[in-house]
């Protein structure tokens, strides 16, 4: 593939299903994207969602690496103010023990949760302006440099895992483009920033330690199927779904009793401003057969001169979710290098 791709992984919880079943299918989806060339699978933290199993990430992320041999794994991303950098280094220096040169460490600053949550996890509001610090201070016990006195990390020093910079706003190319590190546009869900991002980031990047150049990644969602039609049903549903995951969160929906939308409510409701605002956030979304797929992530790669595709396979089942990691791969190996 002459563009690299990889794949964000949330194991979802699909309707009916148990975390175990997730869990098993995240192996499957590891390993079949393993077997058709992407470059790594990462999954990312997120809290009290009922449809979503990746929340004590470095422990997947761990699991899946013992069913696959070659492909790298890692945090799309951690959210590190959850967290104290020691732990994380911890974590992810055991991971990078247990399988050397397979582990990636994806950072973000965002709570991963709702306010309630975030208080549940003993979440101090203010963390996330001690970002930067916490990445510095991580990439420092990593390398086995800390510059706490006194402390390092065990595992982890020396193991200098490498670090990237997650974000759906300015700021995290900024810091990414400042520390001369990686930077993951989250673009699957926030892609009203990702151009003006990725500009900002390549103009901005000093070289580093990790980068002598800068290395930017766009997220995408894609649905591929055999049959054009299907995939089209495919992301109607999903897409259904994921305004039924909006519109029942919030406080309005705090010790409510759920309600049960139908299509027809859904597809009306996104005829209205704020359901199309919501239908944006999907907004880079390649469905099709593919070769529709292929010719749409390539017009994206090259809009944005993305260096690698990460790609939200959005399929709920996931036997079409390997059938469309699959049918990626193969429009991929067609694509030429982004100028």
């Amino acid at each position: 593939m002459t563009i690299p791709i990889s794949i964000l992984d949330l194991a979802p919880i699909a309707s009916g299903q148990t975390v175990r079943q997730s869990f098993a299918n995240s192996v499957r989806l590891a390993q079949t994207a393993e077997a058709n060339g992407y470059s790594r699978v990462w999954y990312a933290e997120h809290h009290n969602m009922t449809t979503i199993a990746s929340s004590a990430t470095s422990v997947l992320i761990g699991h899946v690496a013992d069913h696959t041999s070659t492909i790298r794994l890692g945090s799309g991303g951690v959210m590190l103010p959850n967290h104290s950098p020691l732990a994380i280094a911890e974590q992810f220096g055991t991971l990078a023990e247990l399988h050397p040169g397979r582990i990636d460490l994806g950072l973000g600053r965002a709570p991963g949760s709702d306010q309630n949550t975030a208080r549940a996890m003993r979440r101090d509001p203010r963390s996330s302006e001690q970002f930067p610090g916490d990445v510095l201070e991580l990439q420092a016990f990593l390398r086995g440099e800390s510059i706490v006195p006194g402390v390092q990390a065990v595992p982890g020093g020396g193991t200098d895992v490498p670090l990237y910079i997650l974000g759906s706003s300015l700021f995290g190319a900024q810091l990414a483009a400042s520390l001369g590190l990686p930077f993951a546009f989250a673009s699957h869900f926030a892609p009203d920033l990702l151009h003006e991002a990725m500009a900002l980031y390549r103009d901005e990047f000093r070289p580093s330690r990790q980068r002598a150049e800068p290395y930017a990644i766009a997220a995408v969602n894609v649905i591929a199927s055999d049959d054009e039609a299907d995939a089209r049903l495919q992301f109607a549903t999903t897409r259904r779904s994921r305004v039924r995951s909006l519109i029942s969160r919030g406080p309005s929906a705090i010790d409510a009793v759920p309600v049960e939308y139908t299509d027809d409510q859904i597809d009306a409701f996104l005829t209205t401003s704020e359901g199309r605002n919501i239908a944006n956030m999907m907004r880079y979304s390649a469905v099709g057969t593919a070769s529709e797929v292929g010719s749409f992530l390539e017009d994206f790669a090259t809009s944005v001169k993305a260096d690698e595709l990460i790609i939200a396979h959005q399929s709920g089942d996931i036997d079409d979710r390997l059938r469309s990691v699959e049918l990626t791969a193969q429009a991929m190996k067609t694509l030429q290098p982004v100028e």
